[in-house]
């Protein structure tokens, strides 16, 4: 059961939506350079916000596992 709540999870974090949210100057910034750069500001937004997302699941995980540690002693 353990193992498909993670799969389940993995497919889920897999799956990606585009999406077009952005602050008003990068929405205009983006209108005005064409379609093709704009997926691209689009790309280089959601890169950069990897890193808080992986340090934020390192952390989690991290702190998951020492307490289920603590609880088996």
């Amino acid at each position: 059961m353990k193992w498909l709540v993670y799969t389940l999870l993995l497919v889920l974090l897999l799956i990606s939506v585009d999406a077009a949210a952005q602050c008003s100057m990068c929405t205009k910034t983006a209108a005005q350079l064409g379609e093709k750069p704009a997926k691209g500001m689009n790309s280089g937004i959601v890169y950069l916000m990897l890193t808080p997302f992986i340090i934020v699941g390192y952390i989690g995980v991290r702190w998951w596992r020492n307490r289920r540690n603590e609880n088996q002693l």
